[in-house]
């Protein structure tokens, strides 16, 4: 049998012929499936349910099955947290929670700490959440919008033959007027005063489905790149204006949830050469996804409408947020007790101890899908590492390596706005020294 189907059955150990039902562990869904922005919450759940799916398949977490129930946010931040409120004591209680939602998550911040219940930001949500000295119930595992930022304008930098060619630059920053939007302004205006470039900041009310005075703001202003800071329909809206204003694909940069198939194929040719940001890889050749594809499609179960979409960026990002909590709860197991549910508090324990190493990715059938893992107590992130890719017209095809932006500098700033956080919310900073 192949290592990394030796590992996946590891982690989900059928029980043995006559014992029990199987244990379950709750999972509560704050999705999104309808609205402008349905495409990314269909294709990340959809990814994470049918990752979910597979395991129970093997048997579960070590005979520990995984049982989840949706509830539909419409990406509003007071649905997520009526859907929170509704989900989080069912079935025994919420183990963890994920919204895919920065605005969902700001409203649920003072909830979860209360609940003690970890709440994991999978490369989304507040940044300075990844000190976990301040925060120790939120998890922004892989990466955050501050690292992101951070690597953007590294990697605009390289492209101009090295970061003192950026002085003098101007760069503008098309944004979803939301509190994701304006998550990563602190490191814009930071690395500006660094490395000397001028900030164009244009904000676009959601849900952007008309962009004409910002695209013509931005040609009278000829930045020398755009950032494009958007989300659902308004990353599609904005390659087609930007087109229709003449402005060069070559110098539009998308965030991370700007650059998936849904965003890029509705707008044609306009997307053609456009470079975004990711944090996963993507495709069907990963030995993973070719189980799911055999076994949870195979039988039928799989939780997409349209099969079409597995290996799609969107899809393989919820894989992987599925395949790190299951490790999480695995690594909660191996310390407080193989098959039988893993609490919140020990769940919370175990996110601090994540390590998915690049041999440890691959023995979980996902090698290169997405880069190494290691959470401590004060390190809630774990990577911080950022890839870039390019929309060709039938795909995407990498442009940058898993890269970094001023790494020492972001931590800095993580720091001393997490201190100030604590210090105007009366936070008792913890000692993760003494934790060990």
């Amino acid at each position: 049998m192949k290592a990394w189907k030796s590992a996946l059955l590891g982690v989900a150990l059928g029980v043995a012929a006559g014992a029990v039902a199987a244990q379950e562990q709750y999972l509560p869904v704050l999705s999104y499936r309808v609205g402008p922005s349905a495409a990314g919450g269909s294709g990340y759940y959809g990814g994470a349910i049918d990752y979910w799916t597979l395991v129970n398949m093997n048997g579960g977490v070590n005979g520990v099955k995984l049982k989840w129930e949706e509830c539909e946010t419409e990406y509003n931040p007071s649905k997520g947290a009526e859907c929170y409120e509704r989900l989080k004591g069912k079935s025994g209680g919420a183990t963890t929670v994920e919204p895919l939602s920065t605005g969902i998550a700001y409203a649920l911040f003072d909830r979860v700490a209360n609940d003690k219940i970890p709440m994991t930001t999978f490369g989304y949500g507040l940044a300075i959440a990844a000190d976990g000295r301040v925060f120790p119930w939120v998890f922004p595992i892989g990466t955050t919008y501050w690292s992101q930022m951070g690597a953007m304008i590294a990697y605009f930098g390289q492209k101009e033959g090295g970061m003192d060619k950026l002085k003098g630059k101007k760069i503008a920053f098309l944004y979803h007027d939301s509190a994701f939007g304006k998550e990563p302004i602190p490191v814009l205006d930071e690395l500006s005063k660094k490395y000397g470039y001028e900030t164009l900041k244009i904000p676009v009310t959601p849900p952007g489905q008309t962009q004409e005075s910002q695209w013509l703001q931005i040609r009278q202003a000829k930045p020398d790149y755009v950032i494009m800071w958007t989300y659902g329909v308004m990353s599609t809206v904005a390659l087609k204006t930007a087109a229709k204003t003449g402005y060069p694909r070559n110098k539009l940069l998308g965030v991370w949830w700007a650059g998936s198939e849904e965003d890029v194929i509705p707008a044609g040719d306009a997307s053609k050469g456009y470079v975004s940001a990711s944090f996963t890889a993507t495709g069907t050749d990963f030995p993973v996804m070719q189980e799911i594809k055999k076994k949870v499609y195979g039988a039928n179960k799989g939780n997409l409408e349209d099969p079409t979409r597995l290996g799609n960026v969107m899809y393989t990002r919820g894989v992987v947020y599925g395949m790190i909590l299951v490790e999480a709860l695995r690594v909660a197991q191996d310390k407080y007790g193989k098959g039988k549910p893993t609490t919140p508090e020990q769940l919370r324990w175990a996110l601090e101890h994540i390590n998915l190493t690049d041999a440890r990715i691959k023995e979980l059938g996902a090698p290169g899908l997405f880069p190494a893992i290691k959470t401590s107590c004060a390190d809630h992130e774990g990577s911080g590492l950022v890839k870039f890719q390019e929309w060709t017209g039938t795909g995407f095809k990498q442009v940058a390596p898993f890269m970094t932006g001023d790494k020492e500098l972001i931590r800095k700033m993580v720091e001393e706005a997490a201190n100030k956080y604590a210090a105007d919310k009366k936070i008792t900073v913890r000692d993760c020294a003494k934790e060990g």
